[in-house]
């Protein structure tokens, strides 16, 4: 058989599928670029990734140690182990006063994993589901990886850079929508939702017929006002939560739904034949991780502190435009004074500064070029650190 063939035939048979044809998740590139940086012995301020700088909760470690040295780790049921899933129905009653079957949880692989099930036990390919923009990137990329179409609706200053629902029923009119996500906490822009803005929002979407889901994976970390959950403003809604945040377990890989209850069946299915169960160790720590919201609390406060150290010292290093930090930990600045490509902007002030953010581009693709995310999840030295360097690079004329 000729050469020519036996390349031709090798490369279709290695080229990737078109579903698999996503953008990359630029926060992770950043980190790697970081990464380059401190393996030649630099120092980075790490303000790009979402991750708490804190360790898990002690009583989450402890618990961990002795599962590992009891012996054997074992699958779970494919919805969690009983007590896990009783425990968190117990935190919607504690913490919201909200009553939730501990039949309606179900543990995930993380939120990312609780994305994965909920869009393929809610929307069919070709389906129209809403998401914001600034938004999660990956909302975005793994609703276009299972062939559902991301229809991005921007999000305004004058309302919080909350959907509203007047502007998702005029989505919905335009072309019917089949489902929207929405997040609060959220992240970029760490804004939040009044409990009239959210109960206004599920409720255009229940009478419209579109499938709603909340990801509050950043529900604790609440500056302006307590955070309402949507599982209990309406039956129907999919809510997601995660112990990353909060909890600081980024790396534990566990997060979970309160699904409606007639999705259960299927999300059981699914999480059978995609992952069988969650990280058994994960659970267990997970579990324990409710009883260690002294040691979290204390964390939080850090974050408070942090967000006052950079929204004092930012607007002195000439960064004077950012979205109220209401939640979550990031503030999302305007950048446009200094630059027309935030990418670029990040890439220079990593490089020269060595300070790493993310780029609004990630988040936006309509006008995040002239945004940067910023995460105040590190040590509130590292924040005094980085409002000097960000001042000192600034006033030395900033990105050339």
């Amino acid at each position: 058989m000729p050469d020519t063939i036996l390349k031709t035939r090798a490369h279709s048979l290695l080229a990737a599928s078109g579903r698999s044809d996503v953008p990359p998740f630029m926060v992770m590139d950043v980190m790697a670029a970081a990464a380059r940086i401190e393996a030649a012995g630099g120092h980075v301020i790490h303000m790009e990734v979402g991750q708490p700088a804190a360790p898990a909760p002690k009583v989450a470690i402890e618990a961990a140690q002795a599962a590992l040295a009891h012996g054997r780790i074992e699958y779970t049921a494919a919805l969690g182990t009983p007590s896990l899933r009783a425990r968190i129905s117990r935190h919607y009653r504690d913490v919201y006063g909200c009553t939730v079957d501990p039949e309606q949880i179900v543990v995930t692989t993380g939120s990312s994993g609780a994305f994965i099930l909920s869009f393929l036990a809610l929307f069919e390919p070709g389906d129209r589901v809403a998401v914001t923009v600034p938004g999660y990137p990956p909302y975005r990329h793994i609703l276009t990886a299972l062939g559902c179409e991301p229809v991005l609706i921007e999000t305004h200053a004058d309302k919080r850079h909350a959907l509203t629902a007047e502007d998702l029923l005029a989505a919905h009119r335009e072309k019917p929508l089949k489902g929207v996500l929405v997040a609060s906490p959220a992240n970029p822009t760490g804004t939040m939702m009044s409990r009239e803005a959210l109960t206004s929002l599920i409720h255009a979407a229940d009478d419209a017929g579109i499938r709603f889901i909340s990801d509050e994976i950043y529900h604790g970390l609440d500056y302006a006002f307590p955070a309402v959950t949507a599982a209990e403003l309406s039956p129907n809604a999919l809510v997601i939560n995660s112990f990353s945040k909060y909890f600081c377990m980024t790396g534990w890989r566990v997060g979970w739904m309160v699904v409606p209850k007639p999705l259960v069946r299927s999300m059981e299915r699914l999480q059978q034949n995609l992952s069988i169960s969650v990280p058994t160790l994960s659970q267990i720590a997970a579990e324990a991780a409710f009883d260690g919201h002294a040691q979290m609390e204390d964390i939080k406060h850090g974050y408070q502190e942090n967000r006052r150290i950079l929204t004092a010292g930012l607007p002195q290093a000439g960064l004077t435009d950012f979205l109220p930090a209401d939640g979550a930990f990031y503030l999302y600045a305007d950048v446009s004074k200094f630059t027309a490509d935030s990418f670029d902007f990040a890439k220079q002030m990593l490089e020269q500064a060595h300070v790493a953010a993310t780029p609004g581009s990630d988040f936006d693709p309509i006008h995040g070029k002239s945004y940067i995310r910023f995460s105040y999840a590190s040590s509130t030295e590292d924040m005094h650190e980085a409002v000097a360097r960000i001042k000192k690079w600034l006033g030395q004329g900033g990105p050339k």
